[in-house]
């Protein structure tokens, strides 16, 4: 999730753990440690961009490196504040601060290595990375708690915070089952054979969904309101396996095909090859010019090609939002 709804959980989640002996401290110390599991993107600076995406959510949101990171922040944490916390009690709130960050983190779409250093990424992807109904009930149960100095009420603002939040991700799963199943249909009705199939989550919202369908030798692309009147329709975009042939062994292209978990498809544009990540959709659905919203130019570079991210610019974020809009209230 977002930098801003993580430090918002951190400190939700330390006021849960020692908001009694704290009070307001656990601002200070939620904050601190609801973000350290992100650290990796600072570290990711000092990489190569295509190293960057992989370290991402990799080592730094593993219950391993929890599990002994916690009790070295804890005695940090139980020397500063040595008259309100012991060790055992300030190790117990860094854990649970770092264990929750990584927890909501598992309901996006670019998931966890929570048990690194196996390879494989928990990704539920029920919400999108920030959703403001997800994350404002949170703040407000933190500005009440803040406001107060009374313990059962700050208690009882916090949990109903947390409670309200937590119900929202559950609404996601079971709106996702509800869209998969939707999918489903309507590719059986179609009598489209398909292998693999996800959804996730349109920006900001739990009504508008989008679908991956890998084929043999196509992906079917398609989105489904809640509001929808009419039959899903799917767009259909070649795997382009002769371009893909052009890349391989390439080192960037098998990180990114790696990062990607096998969903991406290789486009050429004046003389240049691309990336394109699947998972995150299209701010542009032209099926004779697509444009991904991760996507990758090959450029040359000495001995080989070298990926380099296309930059976006607010005009794509802006029609993007544009299309969103219009499209929730259903076709």
């Amino acid at each position: 999730m977002d930098s801003f709804t993580q430090i918002a959980l951190g400190i939700a989640i330390a006021e849960v753990c020692a908001g009694k002996k704290l009070k307001n401290k656990t601002v200070l110390y939620g904050a601190i440690l609801g973000t350290i599991p992100d650290l990796d993107v600072v570290v990711g600076l000092f990489l190569n961009p295509v190293d960057a995406i992989l370290i991402h959510r990799g080592i730094s949101h593993s219950l391993f490196l929890f599990l002994f990171l916690s009790p070295v922040l804890g005695w940090i944490i139980s020397k500063t504040e040595r008259d309100k916390l012991n060790f055992v009690q300030a190790t117990r709130m860094a854990f649970w601060c770092l264990f929750t960050h990584v927890l909501l983190d598992m309901f996006t779409s670019w998931g966890t290595q929570i048990l690194w250093p196996l390879n494989y990424r928990f990704a539920l992807k029920t919400i999108f990375v920030i959703d403001p109904l997800h994350t404002i009930p949170l703040v407000i149960a933190l500005i009440m708690t803040c406001k107060t100095k009374n313990g059962v009420l700050r208690k009882k603002y916090i949990t109903r915070g947390l409670s309200i939040s937590s119900a929202y991700l559950l609404l996601s799963c079971f709106i996702k089952v509800y869209t998969l199943n939707q999918f489903e249909k309507a590719l059986t009705k179609q009598g489209i054979q398909y292998t693999e199939i996800i959804v996730k989550p349109t920006a900001f919202n739990l009504i508008l969904w989008n679908a991956n369908v890998a084929t043999s030798e196509d992906y079917l692309l398609s989105d489904y309101s809640l509001l929808d009147t009419q039959p899903i329709l799917f767009t259909v975009y070649s795997k382009n396996k002769v371009l893909e042939s052009q890349l391989k062994g390439n080192s960037d292209f098998e990180k990114l095909k790696k990062s990607s978990e096998g969903w991406y498809i290789i486009s050429k544009k004046n003389q240049s090859l691309y990336f394109n990540d699947l998972r995150f959709g299209l701010l542009n659905d032209n099926p004779k010019n697509p444009q991904f919203a991760f996507s990758y130019q090959f450029i040359a570079n000495k001995a080989e090609l070298k990926a380099v991210e296309v930059p976006k610019n607010k005009r794509d974020g802006k029609r993007l939002l544009q299309k969103i809009v219009t499209r929730i209230k259903g076709n």
